[in-house]
Parts: C-alpha cells; sequence; structure tokens
C-alpha cells in the first residue's frame, strides 16, 4: 500500500504524537507536558505519513518571531516534532516530510526554519547550520567565589510563587528578546513552558521555586526559577541548585540572583545549563576553571528565503559582496547573490551576475546568520572558500554580532 502524506486533523492528535513517542523510544511524556504540547500543535503546519490507518511519520512547526542582529523579530517556522516509525526507515519518509515542509513554509511566506536537532548529523543534508551553543555550567561554591558589580547591594529579592510571578517574569524576558539573536517572542501558551514541574522529572528536587529581583519602586528586574536537591553523607549536608532559567534587565540585577543562587543554605554546588555563552557569569566567578564551563550545539538555522533572511537582519560593518551559494534541497536559493548593507541597520539583496567573491552553502549561511559563527572559522574548515583576497574577513566582520546568539528554551 503507498504511503500518503497529509496535514494533520485535530482528532488524529493523539496517534500522532504516539508515533512520535515511539519513534523517539516508547518514552511516554509525562501527561502535564503532552497537554500542554497539544494545545501548542498548530495542527494545519503539522503533517503524518500514514500506512493504511497507522501514523509512520510526523513533523509540525510552530509559527515563531525570532530575534535577529539588529533587534528585528523575523517570521520563523519552529520545526518540531519530526519523527519516522523504525518499521519505515530508508524508504524516504524523513525526505518527502522536509520537502513538504519547506515548501510549505515558502509559501506561507516565512523566511527562515529553525530546529534543534536530536541527531544533528541528520539535518545538515536539509540545509540547516549550527547557529547557536549553550553553556552549562556546574560550580563548586565551596571553592569559588563572586565579585558583584557596583548597585548590586540596592537590588531588592523577594521569593515569589512561580505562577504569580509568571506576568513580570514574562515582561523582562519580552524586552530581552530584541537584545540578545536567537530569542523567540514568546506566543501566547509559551508561557506556559517554564512551568512545567511535575514530580517524576524532579530527580529528587523540590517543586519549583522563583525569586524576584526588584528596584525600590517594587519594578521586576530580573528573576531566577531554580530547584533545590537536599543531599546528605557522613559528612553533613551536599545539596545542590538546579537552574532553570535566569533573565536579568542589568547587571547588578543578574548578580545579585547569582549570589542569592550561591548563598542558598544547605547547598554546595549550583548547576546550570542552557546558558548563552558568554553568561556574564563566567566573569563573576573568582575561578572560572572549577566552574567547569561546557557548550553544546542547540538552534539550528536554514535560510528558506535567503535575500527576504538576508535583508531582515542588521550588519555590524558596511559591507557590498558577491555570494555564490549552493543549495540542491531549496534551488530558488542558488546562484549569485550581491549583498549590501551600510553597517547602519539597512541591506539589499539580490541576484547579480558580477564575478563571485566567496561561495559557501546554505548550510554555512545558516552557522552564520545569527552572528554567532564567524565566516572566518568556517572558511579555515574548508566550508567557505575566498574568491576575492580579503572578502572572507568582510563579511565575517558584518555578520558578527556583539553578543552571542542564544535559545532560552527548546520546542
Amino acid at each position: 500500500m503507498a504511503l500518503e502524506m497529509r496535514v494533520l486533523q485535530a482528532d488524529e492528535w493523539d496517534v500522532w504524537y504516539d508515533q512520535l513517542e515511539l519513534a523517539f523510544g516508547g518514552v511516554s511524556d509525562i501527561p502535564q507536558e503532552r497537554q500542554l504540547y497539544r494545545r501548542l500543535t498548530e495542527t494545519e503546519r503539522s503533517l503524518g505519513v500514514w500506512d493504511g490507518g497507522t501514523c509512520v511519520g510526523s513533523a509540525g512547526a510552530f509559527s515563531f518571531r525570532l530575534s535577529v542582529p539588529g533587534g528585528a523579530l523575523v517570521p520563523a517556522a519552529g520545526v518540531t516534532m519530526v519523527g519516522v516509525s523504525p518499521t519505515h526507515r530508508r524508504r524516504g519518509v524523513l525526505r518527502s516530510l522536509m520537502r513538504r515542509q519547506l515548501d510549505d513554509i515558502r509559501a506561507g511566506g516565512e523566511a527562515l526554519a529553525v530546529l534543534t536537532a536530536s541527531d544533528p548529523a541528520i539535518y545538515g543534508r536539509f540545509g540547516y547550520g549550527t547557529a547557536t551553543y549553550d553553556l552549562a555550567v556546574d560550580i563548586d561554591t565551596t571553592r569559588v567565589g563572586l565579585s558583584v558589580p557596583p548597585g548590586t547591594d540596592e537590588v531588592r529579592l523577594r521569593l515569589a510563587d512561580p505562577e504569580q510571578a509568571l506576568p513580570d517574569c514574562e515582561r523582562v524576558y519580552g524586552a530581552l528578546v530584541p537584545r540578545r539573536p536567537g530569542m523567540p517572542a514568546r506566543q501566547p501558551g509559551w508561557e506556559r513552558l517554564a512551568l512545567l514541574d511535575p514530580a517524576a522529572k524532579r530527580n529528587g528536587g523540590s517543586p519549583l521555586q522563583c525569586v524576584v529581583a526588584e528596584r525600590e519602586d517594587g519594578e521586576v528586574v530580573g528573576y531566577a526559577r531554580y530547584r533545590v536537591t537536599p543531599e546528605w553523607d557522613h559528612s553533613g549536608s551536599e545539596g545542590k541548585v538546579d537552574v532553570v532559567d535566569l533573565d536579568a534587565l542589568d547587571p547588578a540585577a543578574g548578580a545579585a540572583l547569582w549570589r542569592y543562587l550561591f548563598g542558598i543554605d544547605l547547598t554546595w554546588t549550583v548547576r546550570a545549563t542552557r546558558r548563552p555563552v558568554d553568561d556574564p557569569v563566567l566573569h563573576l566567578v573568582s575561578d572560572v576553571r572549577r566552574s567547569k564551563p561546557s557548550t553544546r550545539d542547540s538552534l539550528y538555522v536554514r535560510l528558506v528565503d535567503l535575500p527576504a533572511a538576508l535583508e531582515a537582519r542588521a550588519y555590524g560593518a558596511p559591507l557590498d559582496l558577491v555570494v555564490e551559494v549552493e543549495d540542491a534541497f531549496c534551488p530558488w536559493n542558488e546562484g549569485r547573490w550581491r549583498l549590501v548593507a551600510d553597517g547602519k541597520g539597512g541591506a539589499r539583496c539580490a541576484r547579480t551576475a558580477e564575478p563571485a567573491e566567496l561561495e559557501l552553502s546554505v548550510r554555512e549561511l545558516g552557522s552564520a546568520y545569527l552572528g554567532g559563527t564567524t565566516l572566518t572559522s568556517l572558511a579555515a574548515a574548508g566550508r567557505v572558500v575566498e574568491l576575492r583576497p580579503g572578502a572572507v574577513v568582510e563579511a565575517s566582520r558584518a555578520f558578527a554580532g556583539d553578543v552571542a546568539p542564544w535559545l532560552p528554551h527548546g520546542f
């Protein structure tokens, strides 16, 4: 029987999601998480592949607005829930899903597609490039201290119920989005993701706790959500603090929150994952080595409408460059393009017959798009070819950002 691909119907969601869980090993999500993703699913943007009455493949997309260099919020498809049944691998199911999805994204007018990869080796062949990385720290607070900036003592901290503090926390988050590329402006419903707190996923830790940072007038300028895991051995307490998220509008508020987390009684370790790679905590600690920093890949970016995507972001330096782009999977992007940027926010990108000065694939453009991966580093790996001397350095300076791009949560 031929396989059929079709847009998901609302009454098919449970079967569709069951298939996805099976593709990821068969472990069911906790009910709260499943219910949230059911509410967030955009069925009109979700695809299923069916073998008779059995769902054997899935792919979905969320309608995001993603911050890019310069602070603009660009419509982007958040690719998600991609899975193929183990009985139907190597039959072109994934490729057909990627093909249909990118065609739909282009038809819908979104210039970008983004995803987090369960298997990074898969998505490069569809044009996705690694654009952001996460920092993790595991800080021994018995041996690592903090040096805080002026004004930290003026910040007032208040314990708050995570639910009741949510509107204030979301205002802080929303103010930060234009400041750092890679952050999605949270659409209604997405704020609930941060409050998922099932006991089954606490690993012995406490329920979610929240501390907010305030100015004297009561304005909330930062927050941290965290869990405490009490542990004991024959020598005494060995408690740990797991930082779920921490956002602040100014250095003093951020330092006050970190200092609070370092000082929680009966704990000796502060762990934080999914932090920006240039997190200020790296410069607050007295011993960065004993903070055990590590990084891993996070957000992958794919330019769907190349000229629209390149015109949507700002550039850090003037640029007039002709690039030859390879994009076999989305051939409408292939060819020679002239990118002209004034270094003040404006840019134009159009097809040209002029000689190319750089040669690269759309995957490398995706990696460099948010400003966190330099074109010079890609050139050093042979992924960007310089056809005019000096072109790589010029382009790299223009594409590079002032802050590291960052995806604060998964999807």
